[in-house]
């Protein structure tokens, strides 16, 4: 393994191959006889923070003993076991008991131990009962100690360490089977895919010889590894064109991706009302109607997905329609301000709890997939309307939301500006690698 030293980092580099899984992505990926990508994985551990930006590790915090001494004894819950059967099986008092689960609100969450968790019982040199624990997260401990005849609970938070990777690859088959090849949890794939989803239709537009390059954080507990935190800085390339991201956090903790000249990555609309959903009809004025039979324009887009998918409101709105409408079936009409309205069409059945007049956000779920009305099959019809006039929802140009404001710049550029350098070092880094 070749060690590149920076003034700020280490990275180390170390080459992957492999795997496959989930969602093709569009009819260009149907070559055979390719090689598997290589897939670049580097470890990047930073020292204090760099012109102000965000401090990478979390503060340090008690971390009592986990393992089994001579006076004390593990119990591994088993399903349909609580706390009170535990107790009974085990020979301990029902009294202390009762004193653990009602000491404070920490302590009734011993009743909602889950089955596969472990307790620990601590007991005296005599044999008398002291503690219980309870691994409630991997981070996260309650303790129960006992003070004479009664117990004081408590929730003990371990210390986890943000270890911050970068991860290159290029896309053969699909954002979700490339991105797991290189290592990417769930989590972190929907979080790519949302971060770019108002301007890459990564279910349509992906394309074989795209890429993406981003740094992550991999959490981890006393050097285990219990998860992925956020990404810091991506950058896409679909189809020839850069999209780069960075997180930038605000003093009141709230965060968002922004472009990296300070505008927001956000748009007022999604480009799309479901997520990975396949395109089975598009926005045609000429299109022959499946169902009638003649030439009827086809003012939307048509997104095949199983019954019951569920479908999200592209941006926010209020509802201003909300029954049946002829062809359309069930039907959800959004108004988003004065000028924009979009139309969601032959679902199964609507979202509960929202009514007409009823305001929601964008990515709220408004309804469910169906063929309700002309419909051959399950699908959902949606139509993006300006000042009443029918417009593709696949190329109308979204309005965006508002940037960075100009007093917090100078904060946003301390924070972000860091992570990028490093990110296109790494990427760069990883290139010469590569070119040996």
């Amino acid at each position: 393994m070749k060690i590149l030293k920076l003034t700020t980092l280490i990275i180390c580099i170390s080459f992957i191959s492999s795997i496959s899984w989930a969602l093709i992505v569009t009819d260009s990926f149907t070559e055979t006889g390719q090689k598997n990508p290589t897939i670049t994985t580097t470890a990047i551990t930073l020292s204090p923070p760099v012109n102000n930006a965000t401090p990478i590790n979390t503060p340090v915090t008690r971390r009592p003993p986990l393992l089994a001494g001579p006076n004390e004894h593990r119990y591994k819950v088993k399903a349909g076991e609580n706390l009170s059967s535990i107790f009974s099986k085990l020979n301990y008092s029902s009294k202390d008991l009762h004193h653990i689960l009602h000491a404070n609100q920490t302590g009734r969450q011993f009743a909602a131990i889950s089955p596969g968790k472990t307790l620990i019982f601590k007991t005296t040199s005599t044999g008398d009962f002291s503690e219980l624990h309870y691994q409630k997260s991997p981070s996260q401990i309650i303790i129960a100690k006992r003070i004479n005849d009664t117990f004081q609970v408590e929730t003990v938070n371990e210390e986890i360490t943000h270890e911050i990777n970068y991860i290159h690859t290029n896309i053969q088959t699909s954002l979700f089977i490339d991105a797991k090849k290189a290592g990417l949890s769930d989590k972190l794939i929907m979080e790519l895919a949302n971060i770019f989803a108002w301007d890459i239709d990564f279910a349509l537009n992906l394309r074989k010889g795209d890429q993406f390059s981003l740094l992550f954080e991999k959490l981890h507990v006393k050097g285990k590894a219990i998860g992925s935190g956020n990404i810091l800085t991506a950058e896409f390339i679909n189809r020839g064109k850069t999209y780069q991201a960075v997180r930038y956090e605000e003093s009141n903790g709230s965060a968002s991706y922004y472009q990296p000249n300070g505008k927001s990555l956000k748009k007022a609309f999604l480009r799309t009302p479901i997520d990975f959903a396949r395109v089975s009809s598009h926005f045609n004025l000429k299109r022959k109607h499946p169902v009638l039979n003649r030439i009827r324009a086809h003012k939307g887009v048509d997104y095949a997905a199983s019954t019951g998918t569920r479908i999200k409101s592209t941006g926010r709105g209020k509802i201003i329609y909300r029954g049946r409408k002829g062809g359309y079936g069930r039907t959800v009409i959004v108004q988003h301000g004065q000028k924009y309205t979009t139309l969601y069409a032959h679902l199964s059945k609507y979202h509960r709890n929202q009514k007409i007049g009823s305001r929601v956000k964008q990515g709220d779920i408004i309804g469910y997939v169906g063929k309700s009305g002309l419909a051959t099959g399950p699908h959902l019809h949606y139509e993006f309307r300006i000042n009443g006039v029918h417009r593709n929802p696949l190329t109308v140009k979204l309005p965006s939301s508002k940037p960075i404001d100009k007093s917090k710049m100078a904060d946003f550029k301390g924070q972000t500006t860091p992570l990028l350098a490093q990110l296109m070092h790494a990427k760069n880094s990883s290139f010469a690698e590569n070119s040996f």
